[in-house]
């Protein structure tokens, strides 16, 4: 015999179906609360960190500041001991030019001007005086401009005052200071004799002094002729042969004697 449900069993499994999606909705939205929680949590971790980021990286940009006030603080120290240097480097290359100035300054004025005043600045070098004439500023200038120690000189004023003094010119000078260069090639800088070349002072004749010249002459015989002499190199390489044999200085004898038979 069929057997017939006469049971209300569709409400039944819609009621369960409900229950089924209430519960699947419940656990979505405590998943979201979980999220949403987790998510607000680790953006806050994060900004937290960040501003922690921030603080350190504020304060180690205090100690730079601080680092740059003192490197900017040692620079201009480091500045100034380089002026003081270069200051102290000068005044030791220049130190035995004033000394060379005022000795050239006493060789350089001639007898007729003297000197009234005087101001350095730098390689400059104003210069104040008197002088006899016009000529005599001349002079002065030649001698200035020969002087190794100082070089081009201009003329910055010259006038006669038509006083009763001996020297009636003023005169006022604009001198250039110059360094002496020396020149270790040039023989004559150091202040030695020019050099004569071997083959010139191997041929020059010896002087031979007046008072024997006339017996000298009558003693030597004539000898033949001498070859030329060697080239500069030969003769700076070997010593120059005498053409003459050397003789001996007669006696000296009395006035009365000279020219008698023996």
């Amino acid at each position: 015999m069929a057997r017939i449900n006469l049971l209300p069993w569709r409400a039944e499994r819609r009621k369960l179906r409900e229950r089924e999606f209430y519960i699947q909705l419940g656990i979505a939205f405590a998943a979201a609360v979980f999220v949403l929680l987790a998510w607000s949590f680790w953006m806050d971790a994060r900004i937290s960190n960040q501003g922690e980021r921030n603080t350190y990286l504020q304060d180690e940009i205090k100690q730079l500041d601080s680092r740059i006030a003192k490197i900017k603080d040692l620079e201009k120290v480091r500045s100034s001991l380089l002026q003081r240097k270069q200051i102290i480097e000068q005044l030791q290359a220049n130190r035995s030019q004033m000394v060379h100035l005022f000795d050239e300054m006493v060789k350089t004025v001639p007898g007729s001007a003297r000197l009234t005043g005087m101001k350095q600045s730098g390689d400059a070098l104003s210069l104040d005086g008197v002088s006899q004439s016009n000529t005599s500023v001349a002079d002065y200038m030649r001698n200035i401009e020969a002087s190794p120690w100082m070089g081009h000189v201009d003329l910055r004023k010259t006038e006669n005052t038509h006083d009763a003094s001996r020297m009636p010119y003023t005169f006022g000078l604009d001198v250039r200071l110059s360094k002496p260069g020396t020149d270790a090639s040039d023989p004559n800088a150091a202040g030695g004799a020019p050099l004569v070349p071997a083959s010139a002072a191997s041929t020059a004749p010896a002087a031979v002094p007046a008072a024997i010249a006339g017996p000298v002459a009558g003693m030597v015989k004539p000898t033949a002729p001498v070859a030329a002499p060697p080239a500069a190199g030969a003769a700076s390489a070997a010593p120059a042969t005498p053409t003459i044999a050397p003789v001996a200085a007669p006696r000296p004898t009395p006035a009365a004697t000279v020219g008698a038979k023996p």
